[in-house]
């Protein structure tokens, strides 16, 4: 598994601020969704289970299992970038940082401003560190990668792997509620909305987001609504729900 090169164009400095400002607000957003108490996104529920099971901080979870993901890029031939790599450790510090800053959130009104905050933060996020075009995260190119060598589509890899993460960290003692749900619904919507807000130089299209190296012919398969040959992104991977 080689190393996508970090591209040498234009705004590159506004780039990598965008990457690393979109990387710490992500792990402050997954931090407020504990401290709100009320349910965490998918891949949250399964870090904070493991984290009730050993001990560790749920920060140096998400970097084990950010880490272990990536391995599993190898077999399926994906290429990481500057912001996979950076997504592994970036996300895990700053969560453990504001976990750190962030005091237990009472009463349910606090509670629910501190959900609704974390998870609009999330969709700050992912459009800032999406629209820098470094390369996808270790867990959404694994879905795109399962996509482009299993011809399944999209909305099926994406479900499959999410509905196992979510159990297997439900049945260790992962949180899910409210958050949990409101995460689902709303993080498409406000990360389309946030790739077009912090698109740089270009249309914010979802291949532009994606960069070129992960653009590729695929064939829709059966379990597909799409009727026509798309190249899927992890950009649209991503975005579409």
């Amino acid at each position: 598994m080689s190393i996508t090169p970090v591209p040498r164009g234009t705004h590159l400095t506004r780039r990598l601020i965008q990457l690393y400002v979109g990387l710490a607000l992500y792990g402050a957003s997954s931090a407020l969704l504990v401290r709100a108490g009320l349910g965490l996104e998918p891949w949250g529920v399964l870090h904070q289970g493991l984290a009730e099971r050993t001990g560790l901080s749920i920060g140096v979870v998400s970097i084990i299992v950010g880490a272990t993901v990536l391995l599993l890029w190898i077999p399926i031939r994906q290429r990481p970038g500057l912001g996979t790599v950076s997504n592994v450790f970036a996300i895990g510090i700053a969560m453990d940082g504001t976990l750190a800053l962030v005091p237990d959130v009472h009463g349910l009104a606090a509670q629910i401003a501190v959900m609704v905050a974390g998870v609009v933060v999330n969709g700050v996020a992912t459009g800032l560190y999406i629209a820098a075009r470094f390369g996808p995260g270790p867990r959404d190119g694994l879905m795109t990668g399962l996509h482009l060598r299993t011809g399944r589509s999209i909305r099926l890899v994406r479900t499959l792997i999410e509905v196992a993460v979510v159990v297997t960290g439900f049945v260790l003692g992962g949180s899910l509620g409210a958050g949990t749900v409101l995460y689902a619904l709303a993080i498409g919507p406000l990360a389309q909305f946030f790739l077009r807000f912090f698109a740089i130089g270009a249309r914010p299209t979802a291949e532009a987001a994606a960069g070129p190296d992960d653009q590729a012919p695929v064939t829709p398969g059966s379990d597909s609504g799409d009727t026509t040959v798309t190249a899927r992104t992890p950009g649209q991977a991503i975005l579409r729900r």
